[in-house]
């Protein structure tokens, strides 16, 4: 069995530091993931980048436009990235979010076939409307009439271990990473459970979280599972990125 992981960036967002990490100082330019996973069963994404909208209208995302500057130009929404590899976006099987915030949804229009695999906190969360509007969801992101597949925990999409959902409650009600078993390594893509190696190893948290204390729970688990050999590619770290998004790692 071949598992294949073609990590695309969908945007780049700049902000100060401050918004991300409690406390410090400067401003950063972060990616915006995405990661095409090839099963032999079927095709995921795991997380999808920018609504496309954003190349042109920076205050699509309302008031968090005040600290977001957006870098995202025509051709690097995730159609057009897998559209780049020859694959057609209508033919992906299966989008994972980790968690319903504008970064990692936006893209999910491009996908009009694909399964929804989500935590079921995460779903209920961003549809209550006191939560939404506390926490800066927007259902015309997610709520796009996707077939839905709600889980609770930890999940196997294939039953083989090879692209198994992990539940990282924390940064939101429900989010969750995704374990990814290739060849010769396994892979954990954490999202915004931990942005980057600085949180990692200096458990330096963001000024807003849904639970705090689970956070860090997580982070520890991240550290034993680092040990252990598994490599993490982190939320948002651009050290992990370089020129127009190509991960440093090579995956292959």
């Amino acid at each position: 069995m071949t598992v294949r992981i073609m990590p695309m960036v969908c945007g780049w967002l700049e902000t100060e530091l401050r918004s991300l990490l409690a406390k410090q100082p400067g401003r950063i330019k972060i990616p915006i993931p995405s990661f095409l996973i090839e099963h032999p069963k079927g095709r995921v994404i795991f997380d999808t980048g920018l609504h496309r909208e954003l190349q042109t209208s920076p205050t699509r995302i309302g008031e968090l436009a005040k600290f977001f500057q957006v870098h995202y130009l025509p051709g690097q929404e995730l159609g057009a990235r897998l559209r780049s590899h020859q694959i057609d976006p209508e033919r992906i099987d299966f989008v994972i979010n980790s968690h319903l915030h504008f970064d990692h949804v936006g893209g999910n229009i491009e996908l009009p076939n694909a399964k929804l695999i989500l935590q079921r906190r995460e779903w209920e969360a961003a549809r209550d409307p006191e939560i939404a509007q506390r926490n800066g969801y927007n259902r015309a992101d997610f709520d796009l009439g996707h077939q839905l597949q709600l889980i609770d925990g930890e999940y196997d999409l294939f039953g083989d271990g090879s692209i198994v959902c992990i539940p990282t409650y924390g940064h939101t009600a429900g989010h969750q990473s995704l374990r990814v078993r290739l060849a010769d390594r396994e892979l954990l893509l954490t999202a915004d459970s931990c942005y980057m190696r600085k949180v990692l190893e200096e458990m330096i948290l963001p000024p807003f979280a849904h639970d705090f204390d689970s956070m860090r729970r997580v982070i520890e688990r991240f550290r034993s599972m680092e040990r252990s050999g598994v490599q993490l590619i982190f939320g948002h770290d651009p050290a992990q990125w370089k020129g127009e998004g190509t991960l440093t790692a090579n995956l292959q």
